[in-house]
């Protein structure tokens, strides 16, 4: 019977009465090729080939049987490298030590294959199937004390150096604390606020978002803090707001002579009032100067004054019509020598008045402007 080499090593089983008197050499070679099995082998592609044979010989060394196998050669393209023969199920690490910076693709059938970057290794093996005999990268799925490979794929292309990732150590942060950093997630964060920087190291002030508010100011307008010192209760002192009235909008402007004026409840345009019906009561509200054409007798009650404290100001025309009338002023208001005046007995006559308090509006000092003005 005739030796056969149908195994995945292609050694030589000898049949029965084969190889008279040479069956020591024959065990010897068997023995050696299983050891090239296990051991480092190279092999040239032929310089610029698109495709390429390996095949295991027979009952020979042949680099082929290499446990690592190493290919060398000049590519100008990748190179498709078929393993031989395709009944061969077995398992190599191969290099692709060529130089070109061409891929390798390593194939047995007709089926899938693994394509090897320039100067990398993988861990393969085939089915030995025939025509139909596929490669598989044995370390696809590997799992190592339960790291996967997909997880060990992250860090491909890391740059950071040990000192960076050791900034992590000790960091008690959770994942979902982290991505509160993740430029994607602005504009979403809830309870909680993040500064987002841009690739050019800048903050982005579309995603600076604090508690879902996306900041608009440009940064000649947020750099007008620089070198402040000012607290937040100083800064508070320009909010009109706390001066003592209750209007919804306050204002402080300066012209270009630094003239400083203040609207939205400190001083407003004129007001013109009538009253409509005898003996009226008009309520004197703080913060405006009062145009009154007097077409009935009236009352005048004055209201709204700043805190104790502060000054309340505010002045008073009254126009008559053609027929005198008469007024009632509040008993809170102190006339100079304690005399209330009258109006100005001239039918349509003009009258101004100017009324002041230091103390919430507890006593009103009251002053005559002039009269009989028009």
């Amino acid at each position: 019977m005739a030796s056969t080499f149908v195994n995945d090593l292609r050694l030589n089983e000898m049949g029965t009465g084969d190889q008279s008197g040479s069956w020591g050499t024959v065990t010897n070679l068997n023995l050696e090729l299983i050891g090239e099995a296990f051991s480092f082998g190279t092999e040239a592609i032929t310089t610029n080939a698109n495709t390429h044979t390996t095949t295991i010989a027979d009952g020979q060394a042949d680099p082929g049987r290499s446990m690592f196998l190493k290919y060398t050669g000049a590519l100008d393209s990748a190179c498709t490298i078929t393993i031989g023969p395709n009944t061969v199920s077995k398992m190599w690490f191969i290099e692709n030590g060529t130089s070109g910076s061409q891929n390798i693709i390593i194939s047995q059938g007709s089926g899938a294959n693994v394509t090897i970057a320039s100067g990398q290794t993988k861990a393969v093996y085939s089915n030995g199937a025939g025509s139909g005999a596929i490669v598989i990268d044995a370390f696809a799925t590997l799992n190592v004390a339960g790291v996967t490979s997909t997880e060990i794929a992250v860090l491909d292309g890391l740059t950071s150096t040990t000192a960076e990732l050791n900034i992590l150590d000790g960091v008690t942060s959770t994942a979902a604390e982290l991505n509160l950093v993740d430029g994607s997630t602005a504009g979403t964060i809830v309870n909680s606020k993040a500064v987002i920087y841009s690739s050019g190291g800048q903050v982005n002030g579309t995603t600076l978002a604090i508690a879902g508010t996306a900041v608009t100011s440009t940064a000649a307008e947020l750099n007008i803090l620089d070198g402040v010192t000012a607290t937040a209760a100083e800064l508070n002192y320009l909010d009109i707001a706390t001066l003592g009235t209750s209007a919804a909008s306050k204002a402080v402007t300066s012209d270009a002579n630094n003239v400083v004026t203040f609207s939205g409840g400190i001083t407003e345009d004129s007001v013109t009032i009538t009253s409509s019906s005898a003996a009226a009561t008009l309520n004197m509200r703080l913060g405006t100067s009062f145009l009154h054409d007097l077409t009935e007798n009236v009352t005048y009650t004055f209201s709204n004054p700043a805190a104790s404290g502060n000054s309340s100001i505010f002045t008073l025309k009254i126009i008559q019509d053609s027929t005198a009338r008469a007024i009632t002023w509040p008993s809170s208001v102190d006339w100079p020598a304690a005399t209330a005046p009258t109006l100005t007995a001239t039918n349509n006559g003009v009258d101004m008045f100017v009324f002041q308090t230091i103390d919430g509006g507890t006593t009103w000092y009251g002053f005559v402007a002039g009269q009989a003005l028009g």
